[in-house]
């Protein structure tokens, strides 16, 4: 047991080493500012990033980008995805939506706001080896770590991580990307019915 003695004189001491440095801090403030020095720069006056508010209801939804299959919305919360640095976006997922099985560069953190989101990982979709996260359900996925995602239901999530965001799928052929570049093979109707008529 120790000595209530030793124990005020402990207390006594921090006391007073608190309150020397209160006094400093004081004193500092209270001196006045050298003829050169600039004021201080008020947080209207940063031009750093800003404090942002969002309800789900406010947001500005626009199509995912190209890298991913279409049918998704996206809205940017902070930040830009396509460049260096930190972002987060909620992304809009209709019901049966699948991301085929892909990674990114990048650490990716994925939170589910609503609905009901399928992920697992490997280089196959596959439903029953996938964890479903509901509303506050969360994902880390390292760099690297190849994984897939389905909506059952429409399901909004929130990803947050390091930009530049990349998608780069296990099997190319899933790539909407390339899909979208690819000349169309199959004649449409109508140049099926001219060339009949010729």
């Amino acid at each position: 047991m120790v000595h209530p003695t030793l124990v005020r004189a402990v207390t006594a001491a921090l006391c007073a080493t608190a309150m020397a440095g209160i006094a400093v801090a004081q004193d500092k403030a209270k001196a006045p500012a050298a003829k050169d020095a600039k004021p201080a720069a008020s947080p209207a006056m940063d031009a750093g990033p800003k404090h942002a508010v969002y309800n789900v209801s406010e947001l500005k939804w626009g199509d995912a980008p190209p890298s991913l299959p279409k049918g998704a919305k996206v809205a940017v919360l902070n930040g830009d995805p396509g460049k260096a640095g930190g972002f987060a976006i909620m992304a809009k997922f209709p019901a049966g939506y699948t991301v085929p099985p892909h990674f990114h560069s990048q650490d990716e953190n994925v939170t589910v706001i609503s609905g009901n989101l399928m992920m697992g990982t490997g280089d196959k979709a596959d439903e029953k080896a996938a964890h479903s996260l509901k509303a506050g359900g969360y994902s880390f996925m390292p760099a690297k770590t190849h994984h897939f995602a389905m909506a059952k239901g429409e399901t909004v999530i929130q990803v947050a991580g390091q930009g530049p965001f990349d998608v780069t799928y296990i099997n190319p052929a899933d790539d909407p990307r390339k899909a979208a570049a690819a000349p169309s093979a199959a004649p449409k109707k109508e140049e099926k019915k001219e060339e009949k008529k010729k």
